[in-house]
């Protein structure tokens, strides 16, 4: 795929699992061919000691630095960008639905948990045109999403969305935002849901679930499992995104809490990573 608006054919979105020295990852092996990487990372095969064992990539949750910023070098290789590991981009997540614009000057904020540049501030969504510049957020049951365009220009965004972000709308707003840059329509775009704590364990009371209920028609107005990827998922459709081009990794972070992290399952605990990146020179 060049940025000139050529076309390929690609198959739909879809994500599969890799693993290479007790690192795993899911990927969309068609879409990397195309020159974007996406990837869902699981727990294992990091540095980190318990509790944050062991593929910890967060900062602000009390590991060692030096072993954070192991694991997103880690990370970073398995994907095969080892040489993008300073360009890195990292946020200070708020729970908001603030979304972010960035280019290249941006390259390597929050880089490195132990030093460097400070990350982007406040912000739930990353978008950028810029190749060769990883973008990365961190969860423990908040829905991770990334979203991508190939024509007529590559154009990438990785999205935090906890229940205030769903309940906001923050999925729909990035799409919107990420099409207008790349100057595309929404239903050419495509949307990568990881992994996230599922209904069957993310327990409310009726007045959360009648606030979803009210905002959202697949969300019943009754108190119990809470699905906030059905909410992500009807903001994504409501953006314009065909559901065909919605791949959904189908875990729950709690039951699975042995392959992801989960802040309901054990408050003081680490982060896994949703990353996406235009490739250079493509």
């Amino acid at each position: 795929m060049s940025d000139s608006g050529t076309s390929i054919a690609l198959p739909g979105p879809r994500l599969e699992r890799f693993t290479d020295r007790g690192v795993s990852v899911w990927v969309d092996p068609g879409l990397a061919e195309a020159g974007i990487a996406v990837a869902f990372t699981e727990r294992g095969g990091g540095a980190s000691s318990a509790p944050y064992d062991s593929l910890n990539l967060a900062a602000h949750v009390g590991d060692d630095l030096a072993r954070v910023d192991e694991n997103r070098s880690r990370v970073l290789a398995l994907l095969g960008m080892s040489d993008l590991r300073d360009r890195l981009v990292s946020a200070v997540q708020v729970h908001g639905d603030r979304i972010r614009l960035l280019g290249g000057h941006d390259a390597g904020r929050g880089a490195f948990a132990s030093g460097g540049r400070n990350p982007v501030p406040g912000t739930d969504a990353m978008v950028t045109l810029s190749a060769g510049m990883p973008l990365v957020m961190l969860y423990a049951d908040c829905v991770p999403l990334v979203l991508a365009t190939l024509t007529p220009v590559r154009c990438v965004a990785v999205v935090h969305a906890g229940w205030k972000g769903a309940l906001a709308r923050l999925p729909e707003k990035a799409v919107r935002v990420l099409c207008d840059a790349a100057g595309c329509e929404a239903r050419s775009a495509r949307a990568y849901v990881g992994p996230r704590i599922g209904p069957c364990c993310y327990r409310v009371d009726k007045k959360r679930a009648s606030l979803f209920a009210g905002e959202f028609d697949t969300i019943a107005p009754v108190d119990g499992g809470l699905d906030i990827r059905a909410a992500v998922c009807e903001s994504l459709a409501d953006a314009g995104i065909d559901d065909r081009n919605v791949a959904v990794l189908d875990a729950c972070t709690f039951d699975d809490s042995g392959s992801y992290f989960s802040f309901r399952a054990s408050p003081v605990t680490g982060r896994h990573a949703a990353l996406v990146a235009i490739a250079k020179g493509i």
